[in-house]
């Protein structure tokens, strides 16, 4: 487990992770905006990581809730836009609090736990160059410490 605080090297900061229901989303502090969902997607015991070509590092899959868009089709659509895979499960595994830097402004973010029994190929796309299925624990040089951090904060439950 993950002693939070979490730092990345950006200066953005992992404040909280909470297992809350999914219905309860409509429920968070209005003041902090649910801007984004974030997927950690399992197969064979290891978590898919992508690389963004523009943050130059390692990530979760997902990104921004569009307009309209709720937070789980959010994390589907992101997670097959950068990574091609469709979780064959997907469960809500929390939310969680971050400081984005270098602004200081705090959000919240959806976070879903999945998995696949056969991952689809990766392609590069515009966003991102590389996928690895990780192992958390095991060193992955530019790897931001809150994405390790929440793949280790959401396993796969059996």
């Amino acid at each position: 487990m993950y002693d939070l605080p979490v730092h990345n090297t950006d200066g953005s900061v992992l404040l909280t992770f909470d297992p809350v229901p999914e219905e309860n989303l409509g429920a968070l502090d209005p003041a902090v905006p649910l801007t984004a969902s974030l997927v950690v997607l399992w197969w064979d015991q290891k978590c898919l990581m992508v690389f963004n070509r523009f943050r130059q590092a390692w990530e979760l899959p997902g990104g921004m809730i569009d307009p309209g868009e709720s937070a789980r089709e959010a994390a589907v659509r992101e997670l097959f836009e950068e990574s091609g895979q469709r979780a064959d499960s997907l469960d809500f595994a929390g939310v969680t609090k971050i400081r984005v830097a270098p602004d200081d402004r705090l959000e919240f973010l959806a976070v879903y736990r999945g998995s696949v029994d056969t991952p689809q190929p990766f392609a590069p796309n515009d966003e991102m160059s590389e996928a690895v299925w990780w192992s958390p624990g095991e060193p992955l040089t530019d790897l931001h410490p809150i994405d390790a951090a929440l793949a280790t904060l959401c396993p796969l439950e059996r």
